[in-house]
């Protein structure tokens, strides 16, 4: 239990990080260009790769977290037993997906490993800096696990998806009632 308590806070950390750091990066960049007439050359590229970790990384952190929109008035409307079954397909079809991307990321790194290619502007191999594309959809995977684990046990009942609509109508009560 420590360990899954430590992986989540070093994944919220890191995501953090990225942000901040694309954030610094394009600020500097900014200063840089307009105030001073000059660039740093791979910042582009850096803020490329860092915006490309944060969303792959952020897509699994959203289904950790039941922060993805969903549409599900229709599957809401639905008995217990038949919501947590088109919850499993849906599921299911959620990590074929997931491994088929898996796979095809897995055969576009190892080739980009094998032809050494470098990215553009730093001399990084770019399998290294392009491994999120595994690396995500992995945790992609161990996420919907978590959550079919957690549908068939009777611990959650479907996605767990935010509810605009919902919070949106609690934000309009708490501002009546001030």
């Amino acid at each position: 239990m420590k360990f899954v308590a430590g992986f989540r806070r070093f994944e919220e950390n890191f995501i953090a990080l990225l942000l901040v750091t694309m954030t610094l990066l394009v600020f500097v960049e900014v200063i840089m260009r307009f105030v001073f007439n000059a660039g740093i050359h791979w910042v582009q590229e850096v803020t490329l790769y860092c915006s490309a970790w944060l969303v792959l990384l952020g897509a699994s952190w959203g289904v950790r977290e039941g922060a993805h929109i969903g549409v599900d008035a229709f599957v809401k409307l639905l008995p217990r037993n038949q919501r947590k079954w088109l919850t499993l397909i849906a599921l299911s079809l959620c990590l074929f997906y997931c491994s088929l991307f898996m796979y095809g990321s897995w055969v576009y790194l190892s080739k980009l490993a094998r032809i050494g290619i470098e990215m553009e502007d730093l001399p990084i191999e770019k399998w290294k800096t392009m491994s999120v594309l595994f690396i995500g959809f992995v945790l992609l995977v161990i996420r919907f696990l978590e959550v079919g684990w957690k549908v068939l046990t009777n611990q959650q009942d479907g996605f767990h998806l935010a509810d605009e609509a919902k919070e949106s109508m609690q934000l309009a009560d708490e501002l009546k009632k001030q």
